[in-house]
């Protein structure tokens, strides 16, 4: 379900920061039943990287990485990827399933890494919990000039009927709202470091069965800090709302498709002038 019904605080405070902390506590789960990304928004995001001249190849940054969903995308077009996490949890599931990427503690306030070291910085699923101020100012010091900062967010596709009805079926009563989703905002950094935010969506899906639905909702945030009463009955709603909807048991094992949408915002590391 779409974290979209909340706009996050202009300067996040500690509750805005331990909710985006929260994800650690299902790490495994995370990493088992979030979608991943369309290789269409990746090629979108990175494609002025055409015009760098790299050298070796880019060097890649999948900052917030989580347990590397984005991160195991981006071994397969780099050599060079680096992936860094502030939640341990998450990290140690990253490290696991990827021991080839170099896997760092840290965050979108502080990145470990030198100056104009990396070529891209890409965000998934994370750029609304960062302090836009302070990760904006180092994912600047540590692109290169000319390169590309994208965030991306799979959302579920309201625009279909089922998927809009379970969303409300979802929420209602729920006691805490959602966050932003990328289709939501247009909130990168701006000049003078970086150049306009350009924006486009691609068409994405995942294949669920009512208890995958379930297990995915249950790794979102608004789930992780409500209470077991006000997520069960959250639950509940859902499955008697999809088995309310027959013709989404269209496969043997009573699967079905949800539809996605993946929003990409790109924009670039000005030079600076001289």
């Amino acid at each position: 379900m779409a974290d979209h019904q909340q706009t996050p605080p202009a300067e996040p405070g500690a509750d805005w920061v331990i909710r985006g902390r929260t994800f650690g506590a299902v790490a495994s789960a995370y990493a088992a039943h979030r979608p991943d990304y369309p290789d269409a928004a990746l090629d979108w995001a990175l494609a002025p990287l055409g015009q760098l001249d790299t050298g070796a190849g880019p060097v890649l940054l999948d900052l917030a990485a989580g347990t590397g969903k984005l991160t195991a995308s981006l071994v397969g077009r780099s050599a060079q990827v680096t992936a860094i996490e502030p939640d341990p949890e998450m990290l140690a599931v990253l490290h696991a399933a990827l021991p080839q990427v170099t896997a760092l503690a840290g965050s979108a306030e502080d990145i470990p890494l030198p100056a104009a070291s990396v070529d891209a910085v890409l965000v998934g699923q994370a750029f609304h919990w960062f302090d836009p101020e302070r990760a904006g100012a180092e994912i600047a010091r540590v692109l290169r000039p000319g390169g590309v900062l994208a965030a991306l967010w799979n959302a579920d596709d309201n625009s279909v009927d089922w998927v809009a009805g379970y969303h409300r079926a979802a929420t209602r009563e729920r006691a805490v709202p959602g966050v932003p989703t990328g289709r939501d905002r247009e909130d990168l950094p701006g000049a003078p470091a970086f150049s306009p935010t350009e924006r486009t969506e691609f068409p994405h899906h995942q294949r669920l069965t009512v208890d995958s639905l379930i297990d995915v909702l249950a790794t979102h945030s608004w789930a992780l800090i409500s209470t077991p009463e006000q997520r069960d009955a959250a639950f509940d709603r859902v499955r008697s709302y999809v088995a309310g909807r027959p013709e989404l048991a269209t496969g043997p094992d009573g699967a079905f498709e949800l539809p996605l949408r993946t929003a990409v915002f790109r924009t670039l590391r000005v030079a600076e002038r001289r």
